[in-house]
């Protein structure tokens, strides 16, 4: 079905969401007609579409959007950006820190792009390893350094809160680039962040 404005495509996904969440209410043994819940499957609706809104964002846009040429080569390192994810696999949520660093090529960005970069791939539907090798991705591809990182560090709920649920867990996934794939400079790297790794 065609849309003629974002508006109208983003009001039949609410109600699409809405109706689908009503459902699930009533199969898990709920009154969807109850008082407290009414207005749960538009919550729901309105709070996934925030959670996934990195769908309708481009990574590269937004580096480009602030991209400034300086005759800089020394590492510039971004760490205890806050993220907040869905794990594709059971739709519960993940949250933790990215650590980025990258060494300027002739190229530097606007140091709040990669947190921007980093919401743009967060809000999805993801797993932490893909996560973390996008953010490298779109950093390698738009600036074009000498080096690039990605740490990330997250708690799943899909490990908290079911299954085997071990609330102190983290897991911890790394990516690099370039100079990074070089031990002294990559053990710079996690030297400068080691403080904030588990």
């Amino acid at each position: 079905m065609a849309y003629n404005k974002k508006e109208e495509y983003d009001e039949a996904v609410t109600q699409g969401l809405m109706k689908n969440y009503r459902e699930s209410i009533a199969l898990l043994g709920e009154d969807p007609d109850r008082e407290g819940l009414l207005k749960t499957p538009e919550r729901m609706a309105k709070a996934m579409q925030f959670i996934t809104q990195g769908y309708q964002q481009d990574a590269q846009a937004i580096l480009n959007s602030a991209k400034f040429h300086e005759d800089v080569s020394e590492m510039v390192v971004v760490k205890d950006i806050e993220l907040y994810s869905m794990c594709e696999h059971h739709m519960l949520p993940f949250y933790g820190k990215a650590h980025i660093a990258y060494i300027p090529n002739g190229w530097i960005t606007g140091l709040s792009k990669m947190a921007r970069v980093v919401d743009v791939y967060s809000r999805r539907l993801q797993v932490q390893e893909r996560l973390t090798t996008q953010i490298l991705d779109a950093i390698v591809e738009s600036l074009q350094p000498l080096g690039a990182a990605v740490v990330i560090e997250a708690s799943h709920l899909c490990m908290m809160m079911r299954g085997v649920s071990k609330q102190n867990s983290v897991t911890t996934t790394s990516a690099f680039f370039g100079e990074f794939e070089k031990y002294p400079t990559r053990n710079e790297f996690l030297k400068l962040i080691s403080s904030k790794l588990h």
